[in-house]
């Protein structure tokens, strides 16, 4: 079973919502801890945009080992072009990471990692797998601007020392800017939010991720039918087909044996049918080449849109709250000075919301085509294989 989410309204809650709203928070930001959202051409809003932005390979996977040998794990070998620097991770590392990003964010859907048992035939199969599905978590997160740029996440690709690993650990594990706390953080425009258009713009975005979300759960299941179809189904039914070309064969060579002027004849039936039985084969194969790459995105994209119900509920949460300080101002019971603190915070929080939004927008559509390019032109070469096996087939009864 995949782990649950952990719930980013509690979470909001419980690291002190109301307080960052009502200004009781207090904490010290250093300028290394700010996070900018800035206005781009178009007028909207965005995370400062990466100015260095670099790419990690997952590699190598090897199985090490301690305790003398009594226990044994799988390593994933990482390499940031920002270093080039190789350090050894495993599943569990990756794992406390996703904790710490998901405790640290409120706002930002954290792409899911891979499921602990995925299926599959095979050992290698199963790790190679996980392989392709943790560097698909990695690539978002360093596209990510905010996520990139984390000091968890610098300590998680970047530390080489054990001794050092634990402390920056145990920093990590207590880090104060998380939650609601982590809005301290960020510096957003000054103008005022305006509300109807953050409204159209929170409700156009809900009614997406909720259509978005049964597309891609449908596509998925097609994705992971097809697989076995392909290794299965698929594989047997040519495989049969090959099977009686080359009973007809067979045959044939027989009466050849017997002196018939039929020469050659035989061998061309038999050729079809091996033709069929690596046909069955390249079908075998076809999945980890076009659905598998498929399956991947989609069970990243699976996991964020998760996400965003919850997301939304703690933006939602926010405006609840600042209309009950309106309600409490217009009563005479709250200053207005203090009213317009309240409103300046909670537009802290729509914009790093707005700024989520369109990082999702321009990366989901970025992506999407990207994994339906590459999984077009895996299908074209696929069926241009068989193509080309059965014209070679073709060819040795052309001059008969």
């Amino acid at each position: 079973m995949p782990k649950k989410s952990l719930n980013r309204f509690s979470m909001f809650v419980k690291s002190g919502g109301e307080n960052y709203i009502m200004g009781t928070l207090k904490l010290n930001v250093s300028d290394a801890d700010k996070v900018y959202i800035v206005e781009n051409d178009q007028g909207g809003v965005m995370w400062n945009p990466l100015t260095q932005p670099y790419v990690v390979a997952v590699a190598s996977h090897k199985k090490e080992s301690k305790f003398r040998g009594l226990k044994s794990f799988i390593a994933y070998q990482l390499t940031p072009t920002f270093n080039n620097i190789q350090v050894s991770r495993r599943y569990k590392h990756f794992d406390w990471l996703h904790e710490r990003l998901e405790e640290k964010f409120s706002l930002i859907p954290i792409p899911p990692l891979p499921e602990k048992q995925i299926s599959g035939r095979y050992e290698r199969q199963l790790i190679e797998r996980r392989m392709n599905q943790l560097q698909a978590f990695v690539d978002f997160v360093c596209r990510h601007p905010v996520l990139s740029q984390c000091s968890v996440w610098e300590h998680f690709l970047t530390c080489t020392d054990e001794k050092k690993w634990k402390p920056g650990k145990r920093k990590a594990e207590k880090d104060e800017l998380v939650g609601a706390n982590y809005f301290l953080t960020l510096q957003a425009p000054d103008k005022a939010i305006n509300i109807y258009n953050l409204e159209q713009e929170t409700e156009s975005c809900s009614r997406f991720v909720h259509s978005m979300d049964i597309a891609v759960k449908v596509l998925m299941a097609c994705s992971q039918d097809q697989t076995k179809k392909h290794q299965g189904l698929y594989k047997r039914e040519y495989e049969k087909i090959g099977l009686s070309f080359c009973n007809l064969a067979q045959a044939f060579g027989l009466e050849e044996a017997s002196g018939s002027d039929n020469s050659g004849l035989s061998e061309s039936i038999r050729y079809v049918g091996d033709t069929y039985n690596d046909i069955g084969k390249l079908f075998d194969e076809q999945p980890k080449h076009d659905w598998g790459p498929l399956g991947d995105i989609l069970h990243i994209y699976k996991g964020i849109l998760a996400a965003f119900p919850d997301i939304l509920t703690v933006h939602k949460d926010t405006m609840a709250k600042r209309k009950d300080c309106e309600r409490l101002t217009l009563d005479h019971k709250m200053e207005t000075s203090q009213l317009q603190q309240v409103v300046q915070r909670t537009d802290v929080v729509s914009y790093a919301l707005l700024a989520e939004i369109n990082h999702f927008h321009a990366e989901r559509t970025t992506q999407i085509r990207k994994a339906m390019k590459s999984f077009l032109c895996e299908q074209v070469a696929f069926y241009q294989k068989i193509a080309a096996k059965l014209q070679d087939a073709y060819s040795l009864f052309e001059d008969q």
